[in-house]
């Protein structure tokens, strides 16, 4: 399973800037605005999700606490 590693500020700033590649690959149009709205759905997910793979590889974690750890009951 996925660990969490963008938190909260960093989500929000990947959906945002997501968004706005939508809105140029809009207004863009042609192969240009095919690539950029293709490109676009990566910062959205990512932000959506809270996983970053790019995180992921190089062991980066912007999420302020440990997702796994605070849903799994307490160990005896």
């Amino acid at each position: 399973m996925m660990n969490a590693n963008a938190g909260r500020m960093d989500r929000w700033v990947r959906v945002v800037v997501g968004i706005a590649l939508l809105a140029a690959a809009w207004m863009s149009g042609g192969p240009w605005g095919i690539t950029l709205g293709v490109i676009a759905f990566i910062p959205i997910l990512t932000g959506i999700f809270g996983w970053c793979p790019l995180y992921a590889i190089f062991n980066f974690n912007t999420c302020p606490f440990d997702r796994n750890r605070m849903s799994s009951p307490p160990k005896a």
